[in-house]
Parts: structure tokens; sequence; C-alpha cells
């Protein structure tokens, strides 16, 4: 099988829009929507789920970058949304009830590490809307990935994606097969994936259908190509390139 001619989706980016707070980038590393858009191309990534690096790094932007993203996707066939929210920002969670009920946005975006609170903490003032759209929750994960089961099995009809499976530990394999009601995901978005065992370690550990593709803003075709010369089987390369996507969004897709 000619795993590169299929089209698939990368679930997990951003891309920069020249506020202050951006990642410095250099010739080496460029994030610009533009310049992501001719990368996804080149893999054959026929969408992509984003949110802004601004938006991710300072609270302050969130509503207007939100805003911002919003509107390119509706300009930007392959472009989807994933809405950022800060529990303690009220704009930001009336915001997302209204971007949820768009076409283009597939879920809900928390970064806690950089916006600086806690999910076990804040967690009742934001997965009470995700339950209310049976939508899905990206985090990049406080520590541990453990720390979300209560809340996994509290709001059972809401999908969560801890992301970033690296090859340094089992951190999120183990959040994943201990989920009472399966509803906790992984993904591959981070260069960490690149670690020669990380991926075929997850697959034999939980199998392949809670582990979704995303490049995280990184060389799309690295990423993509991490996954079909990984020695796994056909179908564990499947799930992980589109099946598992297409199963877990198909409300969007």
């Amino acid at each position: 099988m000619n795993f590169s001619e299929i089209p698939i989706i990368d679930t997990h980016s951003h891309f920069s829009t020249g506020k202050p707070v951006d990642p410095q980038r250099s010739e080496s590393h460029k994030d610009t929507e533009e310049f992501l858009d001719r990368m996804r191309i080149a893999a054959n990534i026929e969408k992509t789920f984003m949110s802004t690096y601004a938006s991710v790094i300072d609270p302050s932007y969130i509503v207007s970058e939100n805003e911002y993203l919003r509107r390119l996707c509706l300009e930007k066939d392959y472009l989807y949304q994933w809405v950022v929210v800060d529990p303690r920002i009220d704009e930001s969670i009336a915001q997302a009830r209204e971007i949820l009920k768009t076409d283009k946005c597939v879920g809900i975006k928390l970064h806690p590490v950089f916006h600086k609170y806690s999910v076990l903490e804040y967690g009742d003032k934001i997965f009470p809307l995700a339950a209310e759209f049976e939508t899905r929750v990206l985090i990049h994960p406080e520590g541990k990935s453990g720390y979300i089961l209560p809340i996994a099995d509290k709001y059972s009809n809401v999908n969560i994606i801890m992301a970033h499976l690296n090859g340094k530990d089992d951190d999120q394999i183990d959040a994943v097969a201990r989920a009472k009601h399966g509803n906790v995901y992984t993904d591959i978005a981070t260069i960490g994936s690149a670690s020669n065992n990380a991926i075929e370690n997850a697959v034999e550990k939980i199998g392949s259908e809670r582990i979704l593709f995303g490049t995280d803003t990184y060389a799309a075709g690295y990423i993509r190509g991490r996954v079909e010369y990984a020695p796994i089987s056909d179908e564990d390369k499947l799930n992980i390139l589109i099946r598992n996507t297409q199963r877990l969004f198909k409300d969007k897709l």
C-alpha cells in the first residue's frame, strides 16, 4: 500500500500571526499560516486543525485571536479551528459557546501550562460546556497525564486528547489505557515522536485506535513519514494517519 497517496488530517498545529509573543523563529523554522499551508500540501494533508500561537501563549490574546481564526477558517477550506479557552476569562467561555456552533470548529483547546492555571482546579468551568456540545478537548498536559482521569470519568461524553506523545516515558499511554470510558486519546504532535520506539511502544501497549496524527508545526512530511515507515501493521498506520480522526471528528468532516 502506498500510504503517501492517502490524504490525511493534521489534528494539532499552530501558526504565528505576527504578535510580539509569537515564538522567535529563524529561516530554518517558519510557522506562518502561508508557509505551513505549503508544507501540508507537499505532505498530502487535506485538512489542518489549528489554534494561533498568541492565543495559547498569552491569555490576553485569546479572544481576539479566536475571532481572527474563526474568520480565517471561513476563507480557507483546509483550515479548522480549535477554540482556545482560559476558564478564568468568562469572555473566552462565552465566545467558545458561539464558535463551537460553527461548522469549522472541532473543539476546545486548553494550554494550562502557558496560561498558568490547573485543569483540576478549573475543570468544572470548562467541561460542562464541552459536555453540552459533546465535543473534544485538546490539552497540553500539566505534567503526568493521569491527572485528567477523574475529569474524563465525570464527563464521559467528552473526548479528551492529551497531546504530545513522547519517547521519554509512558505518561500519555497510561492515561489512555486507564480511562474507564475510553474517552482519552493522545497525539503524535511533537518532535518527541521521532524517538525510535515512541509510536511502536504506544501501539504495542494501547493499540492504535486512540492515537491521532498531528504535527505541532514541525515538518509535516517528516512526522507523516515517521508513521508510514514505522514497523507496525498497515491497519495501525491507517488508524493513526486518518481513520481515528475520521471517527472522532465525524460531525465536522
